[in-house]
């Protein structure tokens, strides 16, 4: 058998240089799914070549929208209209992708023909009714398996009714799916959660002229309203920045400049986090793409300290928690993570696999049901198991620039979907690591 694609890392070089950082993930699946259903051509700039993206992409081609790709990280999207999309010939597959898949359930609920989502062997597992339960209740008829995991079979034909929706749990990929279903609802769509999320959805809406408002927690549409053909400049993406900014954080003598990066406000509790614990990220050359703010990250590095994580923050830095752990491994004092239960049903039970690599490398945490405490200390070597979980790998990888003997990461092919030539710009900078 064919080993599965590994990295061996270990300490580099301290890290130097001006990096750019592939296009925000989110962003882009939202950007092509918009730009597919408006009225007319848009340009998208800084597309995520990644696997996950490019699924999104490749199941609205099969649904009849023309989509260029002149070169890459730019596609030319000649619009449908909400009312253009065709029946597709077979199952779509979504591939790893929680995003595509759950925003397109609520797209697809209201379309005159039957649909079927399907994903790989992570995305199949994960929990899909926290987006079924909604559209059901606007009038959507969306079969899963018992348990609740995908296979979605979508039933068109559906005449949906907008709903006044609270979020028991806050999630942005639910807010979006309702939202969209909300455009081919009768009367008005409203949500509000618990805490305010990712404002991506809404922000590009309104860039493609949808009247929508919104707040932090809150958003409202009516239903029936067309989408106006946009060109979009994608940011980079601050999830794929947060390794960078902890490996510069934490390697004597780094000083790395990430060009461009999205700093959307419900994104970047990281950020927070890292200044609580000490860190010198510099902002610069602030600028506004497509709805989003954005500006170049100077990070050099500093001593961090342990904190207690501010609760309000984790809603705004979930998939960065696997980048905070490998930080607080290298801090001075324990870091206390609370609230974080969302972590259990990423691409991977993040909280455990997160404890059990550093546990492996030789540090002591202390797991809760919502979080947990990362005393740090020297790091060995050892082999970790990202479970197929790019943000582990990752994260991984930039632990293993603080280590005392080389670690081993296992399974690394999905760091692809999110952030493809990951370990070539990492090695450019000065990291050791070998695929």
């Amino acid at each position: 058998m064919p080993q599965s694609p590994h990295w061996i890392a270990g300490a580099g070089q301290p890290l130097r240089g001006s990096l750019r950082i592939p296009g925000d993930k989110s962003i882009s699946h939202r950007a092509v799914m918009f730009a597919a259903l408006a009225d007319g051509v848009s340009t998208i700039d800084g597309f995520l070549e990644g696997e996950d993206t490019r699924a999104t992409a490749a199941i609205f081609s099969r649904m009849g929208v023309r989509i260029e790709t002149p070169s890459a990280s730019r596609r030319i999207v000649h619009g449908v209209g909400v009312d253009g999309l065709r029946a597709p010939d077979g199952p779509l597959d979504c591939g790893n992708a929680g995003t595509g898949m759950r925003l397109l359930a609520g797209l697809l609920a209201a379309q005159p023909f039957d649909s079927v989502l399907v994903g790989d062997e992570s995305l199949s597992k994960r929990p899909m009714r926290r987006v079924t339960g909604p559209l059901a209740r606007m009038g959507a008829r969306i079969d899963t398996r018992d348990d609740g995991t995908p296979p979605l079979h979508i039933h068109g034909g559906q005449v949906l009714a907008g709903i006044d929706y609270a979020l028991p749990v806050a999630s942005a990929q639910v807010k979006s799916a309702v939202l969209l279903a909300g455009l081919y609802a009768r009367g008005e769509t409203s949500v509000t959660e618990p805490h305010p999320t990712r404002d991506y959805t809404e922000r590009m809406l309104s860039a493609f002229g949808v009247q929508i408002e919104f707040s932090p927690g809150l958003a409202r549409l009516r239903g029936g309203q067309r989408l106006r053909a946009t060109d979009v400049a994608v940011p980079a993406d601050f999830s794929s920045a947060a390794f960078f900014l902890v490996a510069a954080s934490i390697v004597p003598g780094s000083e790395l400049r990430l060009c461009a990066v999205g700093l959307n406000p419900r994104r970047t509790g990281l950020l927070q986090a890292l200044r609580l614990m000490g860190a010198d990220i510099v902002e610069e050359n602030p600028a506004i793409h497509g709805g989003e703010p954005v500006a170049d990250l100077v990070v050099r590095h500093a001593p961090l300290h342990g904190i207690q994580v501010p609760e309000h923050l984790v809603p705004d830095m979930i998939d960065e928690f696997p980048a905070l752990f490998v930080a607080a491994a290298c801090a001075q004092g324990p870091t206390v993570v609370s609230g974080a239960a969302e972590l259990r049903v990423k691409e991977s039970d993040r909280l455990a696999a997160m404890a059990t690599g550093l546990r492996s490398l030789g540090l002591r945490v202390d797991e809760t049901p919502d979080g947990a405490t990362i005393h740090p200390g020297a790091m060995g070597g050892g082999c970790i198991q990202s479970h197929g979980d790019h943000r582990i790998a990752m994260a991984f990888a930039v632990a293993a620039q603080r280590a005392h003997g080389q670690v081993r990461v296992e399974d690394v092919a999905n760091v692809a979907t999110s952030f493809p030539g990951f370990d070539a710009l990492a090695r450019g900078c000065g990291f050791g690591l070998e695929s």
